[in-house]
């Protein structure tokens, strides 16, 4: 079930705002550890992008179509995100770039550069969210970072009252980038906070309805690309890190995996529908009802 903090403007302009404690993992304490190769020379950082340019071709062999202007409109768009979100890359790096616009629905693995130069290696459909049904609404737009601040976890492969796995089978890795401040589309002006994962869904209901807006306001997967982002750890360049003296991290990375060197921490996400969107700022401080 989607976890949402509502946030209202009420009498004399108090904002108010309820909330459900999670339980979030901290970053373990101390500087990150130089788990990282030498840097790559252009020649290794050519080689590794053709790799997981084919690979993602077998992964998603019926991925959208994406002409050269529509792909430099998204990069655009994507780069505007990223200076919003005060995002800088001192190396090059992967990253998952999301078309939530209702007409695309596109994932991108994307290479970055320091200099600025952007180039998409392969596409996939993806779900987003759906405004307009209980528990619904559109995934917020902006950089949502898997940097260690909250840990992610693996399906059961359970089913709910309605019998779909949600998170699609047991074993499927889910990426959780914490609260998020989305519209809220119930009251006029207003927002709420939703918890934003990325996962697969189930395989039988829900799998064949990928590539349109259908979601709580996570970012559905195929099965096979959220095999590919876990095994080849294209966003878990932190996870990955911390890993080497965190037992929590070590158990949820999977144990036959082959991380790219080219693993960044960033799925940005775009709306090329309503290009003037900005992300909302972070939500005040939750008031604390009774105390």
């Amino acid at each position: 079930m989607l976890r949402t903090a509502t946030r209202l403007a009420g009498p004399f302009g108090l904002v108010v705002m309820l909330s459900v404690n999670t339980g979030v993992f901290a970053r373990p304490a101390g500087p990150l550890p130089d788990t990282a190769a030498k840097p790559l020379n252009e020649a290794a950082i050519a080689a590794e992008a053709a790799a997981i340019r084919s690979a993602l071709a077998l992964v998603a062999p019926n991925g959208p179509h994406m002409t050269a202007a529509r792909q430099a409109t998204m990069i655009a768009l994507g780069k505007r995100m990223v200076l919003a979100g005060n995002l800088f890359f001192l190396r090059p790096q992967l990253l998952l770039l999301v078309d939530r616009a209702a007409a695309t629905q596109i994932m991108a693995v994307t290479l970055v550069t320091p200099d600025g130069l952007w180039q998409i290696l392969g596409t996939s459909h993806v779900s987003t969210g759906k405004p307009g049904r209980k528990e619904h609404y559109k995934t917020p737009v902006g950089v949502l970072l898997n940097n260690g601040a909250e840990l992610g976890y693996r399906a059961q492969g359970t089913y709910n009252q309605n019998h779909i796995r949600g998170l699609g089978v047991k074993g499927m890795r889910v990426w959780d980038f914490g609260w998020r401040t989305t519209d809220d589309w119930r009251y006029a002006k207003s927002t709420i906070e939703i918890r934003v994962e990325m996962h697969a869904t189930d395989p039988a209901i829900l799998a064949h309805r990928i590539g349109r807006p259908d979601s709580e306001g996570c970012i559905r997967v195929s099965a096979a690309l959220n095999k590919f982002l876990d095994r080849r750890g294209i966003i878990d360049a932190d996870l990955r890190a911390f890993a080497v003296r965190d037992i929590s991290y070590r158990a949820l990375l999977p144990a036959h995996a082959d991380p790219t060197p080219l693993a960044g921490d960033a799925v940005v996400v775009i709306d090329s529908s309503e290009p003037w969107l900005r992300p909302h700022p972070p939500a005040p401080p939750a008031v604390a009802m009774g105390d």
